[in-house]
């Protein structure tokens, strides 16, 4: 059975009803959507690649089994450029083709001995990819296939990266602090913000206004534009391991952070002085594995261990439960329309769910 609702909980217009199922060798790694939202493509801990195409429903397979995993994938703002990285210190980048998912072209391999490659990023307009490399960041040119920059972030490993979302800056996370260099002048140092622990996640809102933190001591810290004194928020019950911002036509952001089996959702107050209020959701029994707001609304989806994918319209009330990963869930991401949801389970449970109805939904 792949979705069920909370009687008495909530009545929706629209739900999710799944669409395709399959199954890997091993635990889903990662899942992203080509910008059109036309192909899927998801890695796993057996070092596959798979490319799902909803149209057709076909499924290809752009890598087999491997010995080693494939634990991050990019697709770049065009949609013409696959990344892909993983514990082999490879960092493989495809052509896609067209409308065929058959036909990617290999572009080239960038290899790096003794390096696990898991975070990795495109350019929101042009064609570079960061990716970290142990304590240094790398940014590669797809254009002119060169290196563009090498980024050193000395105090640890790089644990998180993100472009700013017009992509005049690249934020890098770690040990003790958040360093964000101008992508105008990559020789210029970067702006240092102190975090006090390590910073295992990062997150730019989708307008540029706050660059978010989520830190190994309980805490998350957000900093305005241009300003070196954050908010922060603690009392969680573990490391703060991912964050989410939402996407909304007008109005503030909502950010949305995990830690363990917890999720808090963060609203920025009307008065300036007052900071921001927290909204506790509490469904899941297993470690929160994803969190995602579908694009252009506040409808919030969360994936756990205990095989529970909730959808939490306006990120307040639970308004459906998506099963289907018995094992538990371990990823999850929304085609960049929010038409369809995908998630990857711990035995290689590979779903999509798409709208069951017309309408506007639950958002």
């Amino acid at each position: 059975m792949a979705s069920r609702k909370p009687k008495g909980r909530f009545k929706a217009r629209t739900e999710l009803a799944l669409l395709w199922q399959t199954v890997m060798k091993e635990y889903v790694t990662a899942v992203v959507w080509c910008p059109t939202g036309d192909r899927l493509i998801a890695s796993s801990a057996a070092g596959e690649i798979a490319i799902y195409t909803p149209k057709s429903g076909e499924v290809f397979f752009l890598q087999t089994e491997q010995s080693e995993s494939v634990d991050a994938l990019a697709v770049s703002a065009d949609g013409q450029f696959l990344a892909a990285g993983g514990q082999s210190g490879n960092v493989w980048i495809w052509q896609l083709q067209g409308d065929a998912p058959a036909d990617p072209k290999p572009i080239t391999t960038l290899a790096h001995a003794r390096t696990w490659i898991d975070c990795l990023q495109w350019h929101p307009q042009l064609p570079l990819l960061a990716f970290g490399l142990g304590r240094y960041a790398q940014v590669w040119d797809a254009a002119d296939r060169t290196v563009v920059t090498t980024l050193k972030f000395d105090t640890s490993s790089v644990l998180d990266m993100d472009w700013h979302p017009q992509g005049k800056q690249l934020s890098l996370g770690g040990n003790q602090n958040v360093k964000t260099w101008c992508s105008a002048d990559w020789d210029d140092d970067p702006d240092v913000l102190d975090i006090g622990g390590a910073s295992g996640a990062i997150a730019w809102s989708p307008d540029g206004t706050y660059l978010a933190s989520g830190n190994n001591d309980c805490s998350v810290l957000v900093w305005p534009t241009n300003s070196p004194h954050p908010w922060r928020m603690q009392g969680f019950p573990g490391k703060v391991r991912q964050l989410a911002w939402s996407r909304p036509a007008g109005g503030d952001p909502l950010l949305a952070s995990v830690s363990g089996e917890g999720i808090v959702v963060w609203r920025k107050a009307a008065d300036p002085s007052a900071g921001w209020t927290p909204k506790v959701l509490d469904p899941h029994q297993g470690t929160v594995r994803g969190v995602a707001f579908q694009p252009g609304s506040l409808l919030l989806a969360t994936a756990a261990d205990d095989g529970r994918l909730c959808l939490w319209p306006k990120a307040t009330r639970l308004g459906q439960i998506l099963t289907g990963a018995p094992g538990g869930f371990s990823c999850l991401g929304w085609s960049p329309q929010g038409s369809a949801l995908a998630a990857g389970g711990s035995q290689g449970e590979l779903l999509v769910w798409s709208e069951a109805t017309t309408g506007k939904g639950f958002r």
